[in-house]
C-alpha cells in the first residue's frame, strides 16, 4: 500500500507479567494499570513488531490549522493530497444526521499507520524486519465535533483491543471476509486500507464516521519544527531507555520542556518511563501533547510567515491520506473553520474504557457498560466534559409552545437559527410508518401497527395523523422532518410521546413530519423509554480538558537520572 506511517516505541511491549520478546525485564516493571485509564501493552507473538507510537490527531490539527492560515497560498497542493475510500464495509450507516435545528455534528477518525515503506520513515527507527510489511493501525482516535460547535471530544482506542472484524471489500474487488474470531483492532488497516478501519469502528460503536485522516509519522518531526515546539511537563528527570536498550530515547529535565522535531516524536512514542510503563501512560502523554499543541495554535503568531506555512503545509500534505470528502485544500479550510469555533476549554481527550480480555491473554476488550456509555454520548452528541451544549437552542429537550418567547436571536447565538414556536397538535400533520421489524429483520412487522399508533396520536390531539402503507425498518422509534420550520413541531411530538430529543432528525428522505414506529414500540401506548443517557464521561475514560496546562507526566521508577 502507498500509505506511510508509524510503529511503536522500538521495543516489545510490556504485558501484565513483565516484558516480552525474550529481552531483559525493564527497570521498574509494574503490575497492570489501575482501573480506568489506559491499557496493557502487547504480549509476545511470532514475528512481533517493535511498535513506534505517535499521535495522528496532532498532525490533523496541524494540517487543519495550516489550511486555515494559508488557504489561497496552498491551493496548488490540491493535486498532492492522497485519498482512499471512506468505508470498505457493508454497513455504511451514512454520514452524521442533523439535529432538530438542522445542525450536523462531525466524526473524523484519525489513524496512525505503522507502515515503513519509504526511507524517511525507516530512518526514524523500528526493526528492519518490519520494513515494507503489512501496515497496522496502531493509533486510532475518533474526533467528534458537536453539532452546535460548542465542544469537541476525542476517544482513543487501545491498539490491542480485540474485535470481530467486518467484511471489507477493496475497490479492486478483493474481499476480506468477516472474521470468525476476535482480531486485534490494529490489523484492520491490512484488510484493504483505512476504509476497513472505519468499518471496524462503525461496527463496534454504531457511530457514523464522516471522514478519516491517516497520517505519516515522519511529518511529526517536520511539523513540530515548523510550529516552533510544544510545551510538555515531566515530574522528574526522565530517560526512556531500558538496561537492554529498549525505549524511545526521550531524555528531559524535570519541569516544563518545549519539544520539537525528533524529540516530539520521542515523546509521542514513549512508554518505558511514563507512569506505569504501559500504554496508559503513553496514551495520556499523547493527549497532553495534543492539548498543548492546540493551545499553541491559538497563540502562535509564527504561522503567519508564508515560508513557514509553506513548509508546514507541504509536510502535512506529504504525511497524510484522507477520504475523498477531504481531498481539496478548500475542504480542509472549511473543516478548520468549524474546528476553530471550539474553545480549548471545551476539548476533552479520553481513552475508550477497557478491561483485560479473558479470551486473549494480554489483550483488551471494551469495558462492558462504560465503553458503550462513551459511544452513546458521541452518537447522541452529548459533551464528554459534562458541561452540555454551549447554546440552549441546540438541545431541543424543551420545545417552545405556541406563544412562548423565541429562542436567542442570531446576535446572541450566531451559530443558531431563530427557533419557530411549535404549533398546536391539531394543526400538525404527521405521517406514521410501521418500522417494527427492526433493521436486522429478525422479527416480522406488527400488523396494522401504523394505524394503531395514528389513532393513539389522534387521542393526544394530533388529529391530522395518518398511517402510511409504506413500511420501514428501525430499531428505535424516530421522528424525521424535512423543513427547518418543522423542528419545533417534531420536537413537541417527541415530548408528547416521551421520546428523547435525540430521536428527532432532519432528513431529506421524508416529506413533512414522519413518525417511524420502531422495534422498541411493538405494543402498548408508548415506546419503551431508553435508559437515561450519561451526562459525563466515566472516570475510566480518563478525561483530560484542553485548558489543563498544569498536567505533568509522572515518571516510572527506574527511569530517572
Amino acid at each position: 500500500m502507498r500509505h506511510s506511517s508509524v510503529r511503536g516505541e522500538g521495543a516489545p511491549a510490556q504485558t501484565a507479567g513483565g516484558t516480552s520478546g525474550g529481552g531483559a525485564e525493564a527497570p521498574g516493571a509494574v503490575p497492570p494499570p489501575r482501573n480506568g485509564g489506559g491499557r496493557g501493552a502487547t504480549p509476545p507473538r511470532r514475528g512481533r513488531r517493535r511498535i513506534l507510537r505517535w499521535v495522528a490527531s496532532v498532525l490533523a490539527f496541524l494540517i487543519l490549522g495550516t489550511a486555515a492560515a494559508g488557504y489561497l497560498y496552498y491551493r496548488h497542493l490540491n493535486g498532492s493530497i492522497k485519498t482512499d475510500p471512506l468505508n470498505l464495509g457493508e454497513n455504511k450507516l451514512g454520514g452524521s444526521k442533523p439535529n432538530a435545528f438542522g445542525q450536523t455534528p462531525l466524526n473524523i477518525l484519525l489513524i496512525g499507520s505503522d507502515a515503513r515503506d519509504d526511507a524517511a520513515n525507516q530512518a526514524l527507527g523500528g526493526a528492519k524486519d518490519t520494513f515494507d510489511g503489512p501496515p497496522l493501525a496502531d493509533v486510532q482516535m475518533l474526533l467528534h465535533l458537536s453539532a452546535d460547535r460548542s465542544n469537541m471530544s476525542v476517544v482513543s482506542m487501545p491498539r490491542d483491543t480485540m474485535l470481530m472484524m467486518p467484511k471489507c471489500t477493496e475497490p479492486n474487488g478483493k474481499v476480506h471476509p468477516a472474521s470468525s474470531r476476535l482480531v486485534q483492532t490494529n490489523e484492520s488497516l491490512s484488510r484493504g486500507g483505512p476504509g476497513c478501519t472505519v468499518a471496524a469502528w462503525q461496527e463496534l460503536t454504531k457511530i457514523p464516521i464522516d471522514h478519516f485522516m491517516m497520517i505519516d509519522f515522519k511529518g511529526v518531526v517536520t511539523m513540530a519544527d515548523a510550529i516552533g515546539g510544544v510545551p510538555v511537563c515531566v515530574q522528574q528527570n526522565v530517560e526512556s531507555r531500558t538496561k537492554d536498550g529498549k525505549g524511545s530515547g526521550l531524555k528531559l529535565l524535570a519541569g516544563e520542556n518545549v519539544i520539537q522535531g525528533e524529540q516530539a516524536l520521542q515523546w509521542l512514542r514513549t512508554r518505558y518511563g511514563f507512569e506505569d510503563g504501559t500504554d496508559l501512560g503513553r496514551t495520556h502523554a499523547q493527549h497532553m501533547y495534543m492539548n498543548s499543541m492546540a493551545r499553541e495554535f491559538r497563540k502562535n503568531a509564527k504561522l503567519s510567515n508564508p515560508v513557514k506555512l509553506n513548509s508546514l503545509a507541504q509536510a502535512a500534505i506529504k504525511a497524510m491520506v484522507v477520504d475523498p470528502g477531504l481531498n481539496k485544500i478548500d475542504k480542509l479550510y472549511d473543516l478548520s473553520m468549524e474546528l476553530k469555533k471550539v474553545p480549548t476549554g471545551r476539548i476533552t481527550m479520553t481513552t475508550m474504557p477497557w478491561v483485560y480480555s479473558t479470551r486473549e491473554e494480554g489483550r483488551v476488550e471494551p469495558k462492558p457498560g462504560e465503553a458503550e456509555d462513551v459511544f452513546r454520548m458521541v452518537r447522541e452528541d452529548i459533551a464528554l466534559d459534562g458541561k452540555g451544549s454551549g447554546n440552549p437552542a441546540a438541545t431541543p429537550s424543551a420545545p417552545l409552545a405556541s406563544g412562548s418567547p423565541a429562542a436567542p436571536s442570531p446576535s446572541t447565538a450566531p451559530s443558531q437559527p431563530a427557533a419557530i414556536p411549535a404549533a398546536p397538535p391539531a394543526k400538525v400533520a404527521v405521517t406514521v410508518r410501521n418500522a417494527t421489524g427492526g433493521k436486522d429483520g429478525s422479527q416480522a412487522r406488527v400488523k396494522a401497527r401504523a394505524d394503531t399508533v395514528a389513532s393513539l396520536l389522534a387521542a393526544k390531539g394530533y388529529t391530522k395523523a395518518t398511517a402510511s402503507a409504506q413500511a420501514a425498518a428501525e430499531d428505535t422509534t424516530v421522528i424525521r422532518f424535512s423543513a427547518p420550520g418543522q423542528a419545533a413541531d417534531a420536537t413537541a411530538l417527541a415530548t408528547a410521546l416521551g421520546l428523547p430529543a435525540s430521536s428527532v432528525e432532519k432528513s431529506d428522505d421524508v416529506t413533512g413530519i414522519t413518525l417511524f414506529v420502531g422495534k422498541d414500540w411493538r405494543t402498548g401506548d408508548a415506546p419503551t423509554p431508553p435508559p437515561p443517557a450519561p451526562t459525563k464521561a466515566p472516570d475510566s475514560a480518563r478525561p483530560l480538558n484542553g485548558d489543563n496546562d498544569k498536567e505533568c507526566m509522572a515518571i516510572q521508577p527506574g527511569f530517572t537520572w
